[in-house]
């Protein structure tokens, strides 16, 4: 169950920013005690890996407040945040950590299976933050982007420690995902339901 959970929050916290996690299991694998990654996955603490996974972190937290621009991101990461997800997950599942001590594995025949979880996970998280960010930059012109992007990211990376530390924290974190999806798929209907306002036309106007 906690290894489920470890790889859940993973997954989910790679749907916000696909390389939090990824940067969290190599370096806390490399420099700390509190990850030992399997030899299948060992890459991602490599100190190449790291550098490369620290500049794609910097570009997408950067391309991700510029308004406008954040929806060419999204566009592109509804690739790369489930494959990152699947990722997350598939290692998280299978590392030992301060939490889960022996992962051994309900996942072990199918290797393809965590992978598939995580990404899609992280793909419904992903839709979620796409779908909601134009509302957002709507309704504040532009100017909440980068709060908004600031809250995802400070959010991807609890919920990384959350399930590396304290996989039981990742079940509010999945509650808080759930009630923020409930929000925004009312307030689509609402806005869909409302009536558009009559346009008025030469000659509508009623005679005096």
């Amino acid at each position: 169950m906690l290894e489920l959970l470890t790889g859940a929050g993973l997954a989910l916290a790679a749907g916000l920013n696909a390389w939090i996690p990824l940067v969290l299991l190599g370096a806390l694998d490399r420099f700390t005690g509190l990850v030992e990654l399997p030899s299948a996955w060992a890459w991602l603490s490599n100190e190449w890996v790291l550098l490369i996974l620290v500049v794609l972190l910097v570009a997408e937290v950067i391309a991700d407040k510029i308004p406008s621009f954040d929806h060419v991101n999204d566009v592109i990461q509804t690739v790369v945040r489930p494959t990152a997800g699947g990722f997350a997950f598939g290692s998280g599942t299978t590392a030992t950590t301060v939490a889960v001590t022996d992962p051994a594995a309900f996942f072990a025949s199918n290797q393809w299976v965590p992978i598939a979880i995580g990404a899609a996970l992280a793909l419904a998280v992903h839709l979620l933050k796409a779908v909601a960010r134009p509302v957002v930059n709507a309704a504040t012109f532009g100017l909440g982007a980068p709060l908004v992007s600031a809250a995802e990211d400070a959010s991807s990376v609890a919920l990384s420690f959350a399930a590396i530390l304290v996989p039981l924290l990742v079940i509010a974190g999945i509650a808080g995902i759930v009630f923020v999806a409930i929000r925004v798929i009312r307030r689509r209907r609402r806005r869909r339901a409302e009536p558009d306002a009559p346009d008025p036309s030469p000659g509508s106007e009623p005679v005096a």
